[in-house]
């Protein structure tokens, strides 16, 4: 579990941090949301790959779909592939 930002960081350097995010326009922070999610996926797409060093393409997209949204939704989406097996 990740500290609590009040618990762990000088009030001046939140303040500083909240500041620079407010500084932020709406596209701006988009966009960084975008990235900072880009590179969740990743280093999960990453973490696949280290743990099943022989899936093919289509295993990693299964079991990072599996990941993300949930044994059901890969289903759906995959049909009866083997990473989906109990």
């Amino acid at each position: 579990m990740l500290p609590d930002m009040d618990q762990d960081t000088d009030p001046r350097q939140r303040e500083r941090y909240f500041e620079l995010l407010r500084a932020q326009s709406p596209a701006e922070r988009l966009r960084k949301a975008a990235a900072l999610t880009q590179a969740v996926r990743w280093m999960a797409e990453a973490g696949i790959r280290q743990r099943f060093p022989n899936a093919d393409e289509t295993e990693v997209r299964v079991r990072l779909t599996e990941r993300l949204y949930g044994r059901e939704v890969a289903r759906r989406l995959f049909g009866a592939h083997t990473a989906l097996l109990p």
